[in-house]
């Protein structure tokens, strides 16, 4: 690369790489962020500023879609690949500057928990008015300019139709978890055995109880023993039944709209209303493995409230109970991975996770790094945060419904009583409603129909990219490391 450092170029060092005889790196401008590419003569592929340097030829390229996928067919380390059943972690990036930061702390626990950096839900990018295609683009951009070769995942998180996956597909991605939540139902819980034959009646052939083989089954291994008896049986079959056939349908249109490409398959129904208990858990796989669906992650609602942004809610000792269950079931049927949904700062329970998976887990974030970018500009500007949670103390009742969320706006400290702002981001009714309004932050507008807040907020991070980066390392650092099995 001493050719590329030698053109005067202010370049970021670690994006520093060469291909072939093409040398890239990434310079920082008065404009912002440019790819460099350094190249015998002019690149076909990528479009830019060209000038002369000696021989070669200098195209200084604007971070444009053309150009990331120039660059991602350059560089094969900047393509997503299935990840297995390594320790995982996704790290979700609500307004596409998180990437430099969780790239940071991935170095930390290098080799021990696999990164996805690619992930955000179709409920998120609909909020934030972003695209799959977006989405996987900063995130290239990140990796490249901190030269992470090690590999990564990208998740299509939360998808509900194949629509949802045509998109993602298309995008790259290559880890594609599934929500039929919508399909689950909750009426299983408290009906009778006469309202679960009724129900049940309902359901299509391809998964009703019969065809399940379960009834009368037992199973007995590790310190688990359940009986399908008729009741145990409707009761899951009613519940699932139609989530499962949903799953399947995604599955198979996604295996022939990927063809050769290798993906990987998550199943969550953690967004319900009750505990996913141990008997249905054995059934949601045995009839995933029936109707020929490969997944290498499952996310059951557990006991106890995983909510937005927040430690672990409930009974530390009943969640250690509940989840070695899960983890026995995991393994006897698979082996997979158990996926934690919102759990980003669960710290309580990750010691408890990691010792009963042995590190067969995947942990799913997203809305703590844009805590983070909160924390870094009530920092930078005190002043322009106050004007943030003032608005989102308004949007909040209105926000919160499609969340599982206990915040209350009468316990949140109001902004007059204020004086450490950084400091409201660790206030638990605070940090839930600063957490959930992210969308109308993001998208609100003037009457001018101007950006009430993102242009403000966007520059502040663009103007302090170490501030926001080194807030992401050190809370990411702590949650991989807390994610990693005890040694000895």
């Amino acid at each position: 690369m001493n050719k590329l450092t030698s053109s005067n170029l202010r370049l970021i060092p670690q994006s520093l790489t060469s291909d072939g005889g093409m040398e890239f790196g990434l310079a920082q401008t008065e404009g912002g962020n440019r790819l460099a590419v350094l190249t015998d003569s002019p690149p076909a592929d990528f479009d830019g500023e060209r000038t002369e340097f000696g021989s070669r030829t200098l195209s200084l390229c604007a971070l444009t879609s053309k150009n990331s996928a120039a660059l991602r067919s350059h560089l094969a380390w900047l393509l997503p690949h299935p990840l297995g059943l390594q320790t995982s972690a996704g790290m979700g990036d609500r307004i596409g500057l998180a990437t430099p930061g969780h790239v940071r702390a991935a170095r930390s626990v290098q080799g021990k928990v696999a990164p996805i950096f690619a992930q955000q839900s179709i409920r998120e990018m609909t909020r934030t008015r972003r695209t799959p295609q977006q989405v996987m683009e900063d995130a290239t951009w990140g990796i490249f300019q901190e030269g992470w070769k090690d590999g990564f995942g990208a998740d299509a998180d939360h998808l509900k139709t194949t629509a949802d996956i045509d998109a993602c597909l298309a995008a790259g991605y290559t880890f594609f978890t599934i929500d039929p939540g919508s399909y689950v139902d909750n009426r299983a819980d408290s009906a009778s055995l006469g309202e679960l034959h009724e129900f049940s009646a309902l359901l299509s052939g391809e998964v009703n109880a019969r065809a399940s083989g379960l009834l009368g089954k037992a199973f007995i291994f590790e310190d688990l023993s359940i009986t399908f008896d008729e009741p145990t049986l409707l009761k899951a079959v009613v519940k699932y039944g139609n989530a499962i056939a949903h799953v399947a349908g995604m599955y198979r249109h996604l295996a022939r709209a990927a063809g050769a490409r290798p993906f990987e398959f998550e199943v969550s129904v953690d967004e319900t209303d009750q505990p996913t208990s141990h008997a249905e858990h054995i059934y949601i796989v045995s009839e995933l493995r029936r109707l020929g669906v490969k997944w290498v992650s499952l996310a059951p609602r557990y006991v106890g409230r995983f909510e937005k942004g927040v430690d672990y809610l409930g009974d530390l000792a009943a969640f250690e109970t509940d989840f070695a269950g899960h983890a026995a079931i995991a393994r006897r049927f698979g082996p997979y991975k158990l996926s934690l949904h919102s759990g980003s700062d669960k710290f309580s329970i990750y010691p408890i996770v990691a010792r009963l998976t042995s590190g067969l887990i995947h942990l799913k974030t997203a809305g703590t790094s844009y805590l983070e970018a909160l924390r870094a500009i009530a920092a930078l500007d005190p002043n322009f945060f106050r004007e943030i949670y003032e608005f989102a103390l308004e949007r909040y009742n209105d926000d919160r419904v499609s969340y599982h969320v206990s915040a209350e706006l009468k316990r949140a400290p109001l902004p007059d009583a204020v004086i450490n702002w950084p400091g409201l981001l660790d206030q638990f009714d605070a940090r839930e409603i600063l957490h959930v309004t992210f969308g109308s932050v993001l998208t609100e507008k003037t009457t001018s129909d101007d950006w009430r807040f993102y242009t403000r907020f966007m520059d502040i991070l663009r103007g302090n990219p170490e501030v926001y980066a080194s807030n992401l390392e050190r809370h990411f650092i702590r949650h991989l490391r807390a994610m990693l099995p005890a040694e000895g």
